[in-house]
C-alpha cells in the first residue's frame, strides 16, 4: 500500500536569481529561449529532452516564470521516487509540476496521469493543476516501443517536445555560466571573485563537459574553495591528458580518466584545505562542507588516515 510522502517527493525550486545563469548566449540556446517565450503563453504540456545536467529543470522554471507565475507555485519531482498519493496531493496544491526522468515513472503513476486534467478545461474553468512539464535524458519512443511507457500518455505529455543541447554544443554559454558560479561561490565562501588566467579560461571553454552544467559548477566551486586555480584545475588537466590516445594507438576510457582525475583533484583539495587549517580536521571538514566522518574516510582512502590527527 502506498503512503503519502509529498513532502519528500517534491523538491524546492532553485532561487529565482539563479535563473539569470541560464539566459541564452549561444545561438542554439537563443532558439530554446524563443520557444520558452512562446510556451509561456499557453498551458500545453511540455516534454524537455536533453542529457543529464543540461538545465532542463531551470528551463521548465523559466517557462513558468515567463508566464507570470510565482516560483513558489512551481514544484519539481523525480519520476522514479513519486507515488500516486503524492501526485494526487500535487494535483490539488501546485499549479505547475516539473516531473524529471519521466521514463522511470511506474505504471500506477502513468495511469494516474492519464486520468487527471493537465490544463485548462474547455469550458474556461481551470483545474488546480494547470500544467505539467516533463523531462527526460533519453528519447521516450524506445520506452514506448518496449512497453515500459504508455503510448497514450506519451502523446498526452509531449504536446511540445523541446530538445536542450548539451554544454559542448553551446560553448558560447560557458563564460557566462563560469562568471555566475564564480560570483556565487565567492559570496558563499566570503572571498573575492578570482580573476582566472587565460590558460584556465581556455581550458574551461575547450573542455567537452560530459557532466554538463553541474560538472562546470563543481570545477568553478573548487577554484574558489581552494583559492589556487593551478591546484584546482590540476585534476581537469590530468583528465584531458589521460583521455588522449597512447602513442601505440591504445585508447584510455574517458570514464576511467574522469574517475582518476576526480580522485586526484579531490586529494589536492583536501590537502590544500588541511594545510590552510593547520591540519585541524574538524575545521577542514566544515570548510569542505562534508561531515567529519566523511573526511576521515577520504583521508584513509588517500593514505593519510593516521597522519597529523587533531
Amino acid at each position: 500500500m502506498e503512503t503519502s510522502s509529498s513532502e519528500h517527493d517534491f523538491a524546492a525550486v532553485a532561487p529565482a536569481h539563479e535563473l539569470s545563469a541560464f539566459e541564452a548566449v549561444s545561438p542554439s540556446m537563443k532558439a530554446v529561449e524563443a520557444m520558452v517565450r512562446e510556451l509561456a503563453h499557453s498551458a500545453v504540456p511540455v516534454l524537455l529532452i536533453g542529457e543529464r545536467g543540461v538545465g532542463k529543470h531551470m528551463i521548465a522554471l523559466r517557462i513558468h516564470c515567463a508566464s507570470g507565475g510565482a516560483p513558489e507555485a512551481f514544484q519539481t519531482a523525480q519520476a522514479v521516487e513519486i507515488t500516486t498519493d503524492s501526485l494526487a496531493a500535487a494535483a490539488q496544491s501546485c499549479p505547475v509540476l516539473y516531473l524529471d526522468e519521466i521514463c522511470e515513472l511506474n505504471p500506477e503513476c502513468q495511469e494516474f496521469l492519464l486520468r487527471v486534467p493537465l490544463q485548462a478545461e474547455g469550458n474556461g474553468s481551470r483545474h488546480p493543476w494547470a500544467r505539467i512539464i516533463c523531462g527526460s535524458s533519453h528519447d521516450v519512443e524506445p520506452y514506448v516501443r518496449s512497453g515500459n511507457f504508455r503510448e497514450d500518455l506519451y502523446y498526452r505529455l509531449s504536446g511540445v517536445c523541446l530538445r536542450i543541447p548539451p554544454l559542448r554544443q553551446r560553448k558560447e554559454d560557458i563564460p557566462h555560466l563560469m562568471q555566475f558560479f564564480l560570483a556565487k561561490y565567492s559570496e558563499e565562501f566570503r572571498r573575492p571573485v578570482p580573476a582566472l588566467s587565460r590558460e584556465t579560461q581556455d581550458l574551461l571553454n575547450e573542455y567537452s563537459w560530459p557532466g554538463n552544467i553541474p560538472e562546470l559548477e563543481a570545477a568553478v566551486r573548487a577554484i574558489v574553495a581552494v583559492g589556487d586555480e593551478t591546484v584546482a584545475m590540476g585534476g581537469l588537466r590530468a583528465m584531458l591528458t589521460r583521455a588522449e590516445p597512447k602513442p601505440n594507438g591504445e585508447k584510455i576510457s574517458l570514464k576511467e580518466a574522469a574517475r582518476a582525475a576526480s580522485r586526484e583533484a579531490e586529494k589536492e583539495l583536501i590537502l590544500k584545505v588541511l594545510t590552510r587549517t593547520r591540519w585541524n580536521r574538524r575545521r577542514a571538514a566544515q570548510e569542505l562542507q562534508i561531515s567529519y566522518k566523511a573526511l576521515l574516510y577520504k583521508l584513509k582512502q588517500i593514505g593519510y588516515g593516521e597522519y597529523r590527527a587533531t
